[in-house]
C-alpha cells in the first residue's frame, strides 16, 4: 500500500507562553501543501525500514514512520504483520515544514488502513501525538487554526486556490530546541483563529512568525530571501515553523527569481 505524505507551512506563529511541563502554548494556523513524500509498506519475512531521497538525520529506529509502526504492532499484535516500509524523502528536514511529523502520522493512518484497524481520526490523533506535538494536524490535514503545542484545533476556512505559493527552502537547518530557547513568550497580537476573514492582502501587516526575529539574526541569508520574495510581487510571505523554509503567496501565476549565496530548492505550485 502506498500514500503520500505532504507537509505544511504556518499561516502566522505566536508563542504565547512557557509550560510548566517544558513545552510552550501557541497560537498559529496549519495549512496544507502539496509537497509530498512518499511511504509503502508491503508483505515481508521480517519488517525493516529502508530510506531513499533526501538525507535523514538519525538511525531509522528513531524516524516517526517506525515509531508509529511500533506503536500500532504493540497494541494490535495480531493484527500487525512483518512488512518492509519504503520511505522516500522529498520535504527537507529541519525546514519547519512538518515533513518527519507527516510520514509518522500517515504511516499510523496507512496501517489503519492495510490493516483494518477501524480507528477513527480522534483516535488516530490521539495516537498521534505521542509522536510529536504536530503530528495531530495531519490526521485531518485540512486547515486549522492550533493553540495548545499545536494539538487542540479548530477548522478554518482558508482558500488560497485563487493564489500561487512559492517555496523556498535553503539548505540551512535551524534547530527547533535553539529557536525556542531564544523565545519571549506574549499573548498572540492577532486572533489567527479570524485569518479566514482577514483578505490575504491585509495579511503582511498583520501576520507574524514569533521566530523570524531570532532566527533572522542568526540566518540573515533567510531575511534577504523573505525580502526578494516581497520585492518581487509576494502578497504575503513568511517563514514557516521555525524554518528555515520561506513561502510567498503570489497572485496566480505570479513568482520571484531568488538569488542567495547558499543552496536551496525551490517548489512552486499553482494551488
Amino acid at each position: 500500500m502506498l500514500c503520500f505524505p505532504n507537509c505544511k507551512i504556518n499561516l502566522g506563529l505566536y508563542v504565547t507562553a512557557k509550560r510548566s511541563d517544558g513545552y510552550h502554548d501557541l497560537e498559529t494556523v496549519f495549512f496544507p501543501l502539496m509537497v509530498q513524500d512518499v511511504l509503502e509498506v508491503i508483505p515481508a519475512a521480517k519488517t525493516a525500514m529502508r530510506v531513499t531521497g533526501l538525507p535523514v538525520a538519525g538511525d531509522a529506529t528513531d524516524n516517526l514512520v517506525w515509531k508509529a509502526y511500533t506503536m500500532l504492532q504493540q497494541q494490535f499484535p495480531a493484527k500487525i504483520p512483518q512488512l518492509e516500509i519504503l520511505l522516500h524523502k522529498v520535504i527537507p528536514m529541519g525546514a519547519g515544514l512538518g515533513g518527519g511529523s507527516a510520514d509518522g502520522a500517515f504511516m499510523l493512518q496507512l496501517l489503519n488502513d492495510y490493516c483494518t484497524l477501524e480507528l477513527d481520526k480522534p483516535a488516530l490523533a490521539a495516537m498521534a501525538l505521542t509522536l510529536g506535538s504536530d503530528c495531530p494536524f495531519f490526521v485531518y490535514n485540512t486547515p486549522q487554526f492550533a493553540t495548545g503545542r499545536g494539538e487542540k484545533m479548530t477548522p478554518v476556512n482558508i482558500d488560497l486556490s485563487a493564489y500561487s505559493i512559492q517555496l523556498i527552502c535553503p539548505e540551512v537547518h535551524v534547530s527547533t530546541r535553539d529557536a525556542f530557547s531564544n523565545i519571549n513568550p506574549r499573548p498572540a497580537p492577532f486572533n489567527l483563529a479570524g485569518l479566514g476573514t482577514l483578505p490575504v492582502p491585509e495579511w503582511r501587516d498583520s501576520v507574524a512568525n514569533d521566530f523570524e526575529a531570532t532566527v533572522f539574526a542568526k540566518h540573515p541569508e533567510l531575511a534577504a530571501i523573505k525580502a526578494q520574495l516581497y520585492a518581487q510581487g509576494a502578497i504575503y510571505a513568511a517563514m514557516s515553523g521555525t524554518g528555515s523554509a520561506i513561502f510567498g503567496i503570489f497572485k496566480k501565476g505570479g513568482r520571484a527569481v531568488v538569488q542567495s549565496d547558499i543552496p536551496f530548492r525551490e517548489v512552486y505550485l499553482l494551488q
